[in-house]
């Protein structure tokens, strides 16, 4: 769903003067928390527009969002008084935080032609997964705020209800999805996600559409798998693919996704991008979302 800013709700929020936040830990401190809603709360049509966004993240048939905040952006700039509004917004949603303790909260994804194709900052197709996938503890949710589009117009972001994907498979393949034979990735030196999960299984619960579906694309040909358990991915990919949704971010475009619910990834930036100059290439700023009071978080 995308969700537009009413006029008098841009109008308010621009002169509105957030103070810079404050980190209990990786997660956003509480203080910081309150003091964003307790401001947000008295602008007009701000607690209406954030019932819109929860509703669209946990509401049935949701899990993914688009706030379109381009004019904020483009009146604002894209620094740290637009960064603190966005921030404001995924406080609505769950506590801010971020798992890598030598990042900032917001993580840069910018675009290096030299990088694997296939990573975010890459140039390639981005397949479908669910962030820190091999995490006993993933975020709950992704965020991405878009700084700049690809000046030359590619790099769709796609994503897809991996519940639905899941339910229509055979049982004998959701057997097979349920064991834990799946493995991806290192993990050093991450907060608030828990342990390592390894191996784990693709499906979390064994009741439909409940808990994480465990899963990246990636390892199809990156990991070492059994011929049955790798079919049985395969088939999960294919049928994501099969009910994938695609949409350009565009500039101050926040993108909020649920993982419980949706996996993401997006489609290959157009060819050219060594041409770019570094400073114009596309730009996404990444924060994550632990749900309030679950496992990890500082609140």
């Amino acid at each position: 769903m995308f969700i537009g800013i009413p006029s008098e709700l841009e109008s308010a929020l621009i002169d509105l003067p957030l103070p810079a936040w404050k980190l209990d830990g990786s997660f956003l401190a509480k203080s910081t928390m309150e003091r964003y809603r307790t401001e947000l709360a008295a602008v007009p049509r701000f607690e209406e527009t954030a019932a819109t966004l929860r509703h669209a993240l946990t509401g049935e048939g949701g899990g993914y969002a688009v706030l379109r905040l381009g004019r904020l952006a483009e009146s604002m700039g894209a620094g740290d008084r637009f960064l603190r509004l966005a921030a404001g917004f995924a406080a609505e949603v769950a506590v801010p935080f971020s798992p890598f303790p030598n990042w900032p909260m917001w993580k840069d994804i910018g675009v290096k032609v030299d990088k694997d194709p296939g990573k975010s900052s890459g140039i390639g197709y981005n397949a479908f997964h669910i962030d820190l996938v091999n995490a006993t503890l993933p975020p709950d949710y992704t965020t991405l705020l878009c700084i700049r589009p690809d000046p030359l117009g590619g790099g769709p972001s796609i994503l897809s209800d991996a519940h639905a994907a899941v339910a229509r498979l055979s049982e004998d393949t959701r057997v097979l999805l349920a064991e834990a034979a799946y493995h991806y990735g290192t993990f050093f030196d991450l907060h608030g996600v828990g342990e390592e999960h390894k191996p784990f299984p693709i499906l979390d619960s064994s009741e439909p559409g409940a808990g994480f579906v465990r899963f990246t694309a990636k390892m199809l040909e990156r990991s070492e798998l059994s011929p049955a358990h790798a079919d049985a991915a395969t088939e999960l990919a294919e049928e994501l693919v099969r009910g994938q949704v695609s949409f350009m971010l565009e500039r101050g475009d926040y993108l909020i996704v649920n993982q419980h619910r949706v996996l993401h990834g997006r489609e290959a930036l157009h060819s050219g991008q060594e041409i770019v100059p570094v400073a114009d290439r596309r730009l996404l700023l990444q924060l994550f979302l632990r749900t309030p009071g679950g496992a990890g978080t500082a609140v």
